[in-house]
Order: C-alpha cells, then structure tokens, then sequence
C-alpha cells in the first residue's frame, strides 16, 4: 500500500513539473497584436532571445496548422515552436521568433488545385492572413533588430503550404525555409531554387499526401536547387514531432544566410 501511494505522489509530482515547465516555457512568448491601416488584424505571439542591444538576430516565422486556427492567441503554440523557446536552442540560436494566430475558416495559402491532378497552383493574390503576415513582418523589420540576411519560414501541414506559399510569393524575402508535411506551386521550383529549403514528411502520411513533398524535391532538383528531404518511415502526419526536435535541422536552419 506504501509502494502504491509513493508512486501516485511521484506521479503528480512529474506531472505537476511538467506542466509547470511547459507554462513557464510558454509564457517567454509575449501576446501580441497586429493591426494595419485597414483595421484588420493578426494575433501572434513572439519570442524575444535576449536583452543585448548589441546585435541583430534572426527572424524565424512560424505557421501553425488548420487545428490550432481561432482567436485565443495560444493554440498556435501547441505543435512544434517550443523547439526553438527551450534554454538550449535559446542560448545556441538566439532569434526572434513569431508565430500568428490564423483565424478560424482561413488559411495561410492560396493554391487551386488542378482537377484530377495533385498539382497545386499559386494564385495571384495572398490570403487575408499571409497578406497581414508580411505586412507584420516589414513592421517587425522595422522596429526590431532583424537581420534581414537571416529570415527563415517554417510550417506545418496547413502551415507547410504556407510555407510554400510565402517564398513563392516573396522569394526575396527569406533566407531558408523548413516546409513540414505542405505542398506548393511546383511550376515555380525555378523561381525559389536559390533558397536553402530542408522538407519533411511522413510516409504514411494520409492528412497530406507525402507525394506534395516529393513532387516539389523533384521540381527542384530539376531547376538547380539542393534541397534537403526528410521522410520519416511508419510515421502518418505528425512528422513535426520530428522535424523539429532534429538538432541537425535546427543547426542547418540557422547557418543560412542570403
């Protein structure tokens, strides 16, 4: 009976731990709000690395998927963007770190599919919410100490073809970019093959067919580019939980420059 109770007591208290780490580890992101001059507005939460005003630092974007969409400005963070909020990332890769809040029945692209097709097509004008995005990150260059040689783009699934979608359209912009489980215009691989681009699926994936991924890896060996390709074996559509707690990924990403 004692041995049941120690283990009961030891069990809240790693979970009491735990949850503490986590609350802790989320409230480094401060909750912002971001307004244009049209009155439309952009949740996003941001990480801030450090109080030296000695240097610039990287901007990464990050682009949650169709699950975390709504208006509380917190459940952008469940999936993958606390990689880069741990003590060891934070001091290794210091870097301003935003993740947006897509609101409920929008998304971060604007692709039309083909019928019949896999193909995926950009269409000429971005979604509510990736017009907004660009709008706060020209603001966060502003008013932040960004290196503008070092802003990378990641995503998953809804947020993987956001990904696509943001350096489709800004190829100029971004300096790397880590699509996890998206798809993309793959008749524009030429007009992004200059940018370092590590991707990810799984195998098994039956949300978002991994052959978007293997689809734009073949467009982009074609048009020059050297892309990275990660697909996980036995794994469906979590293969975040991969992609970013891979310590070569997070290294790779922040060796990049323009």
């Amino acid at each position: 009976m004692k041995k049941i109770k120690l283990v009961t007591v030891l069990i809240f208290l790693f979970v009491a731990v735990t949850v503490n780490l986590v609350s802790a580890q989320q409230s480094v992101f401060s909750y912002e709000k971001f307004t244009n001059d049209k009155g439309d507005t952009l949740n996003y939460r941001r990480l801030y690395p450090d109080y030296d005003t000695l240097r610039k630092y990287p901007l990464v974007i990050f682009l949650h998927g169709s699950g975390e969409r709504g208006n509380d400005n917190e459940a952008q963070l469940k999936w993958g963007v606390m990689n880069f909020a741990t003590d060891q990332n934070m001091i290794k890769y210091p870097a301003i770190v935003i993740a947006p809040q897509c609101p409920e029945k929008m998304g971060w692209a604007n692709f039309s599919n083909k019928k019949n097709s896999r193909e995926k097509l950009l269409q000429p004008t971005p979604s509510k919410p990736m017009e907004l995005l660009i709008e706060l990150v020209h603001q966060i260059i502003k008013k932040l100490p960004v290196d503008t040689n070092r802003i990378y783009i990641t995503g998953l699934s809804m947020g993987g073809h956001g990904t696509y979608d943001a350096i489709e359209r800004y190829p100029e912009l971004f300096a790397a970019a880590v699509p996890v489980c998206g798809g993309g215009d793959v008749t524009r691989a030429s007009s992004i093959a200059h940018i370092p681009i590590w991707i990810f699926a799984g195998a098994e994936d039956a949300a978002v067919n991994p052959l978007y991924s293997l689809d734009m890896v073949e467009a982009l060996f074609k048009a020059g580019a050297h892309p990275g390709f990660t697909q996980y074996p036995a794994v469906g559509h979590f293969s975040w939980l991969g992609a970013y707690s891979d310590p070569l990924m997070m290294e790779w990403l922040f060796r990049q420059h323009k």
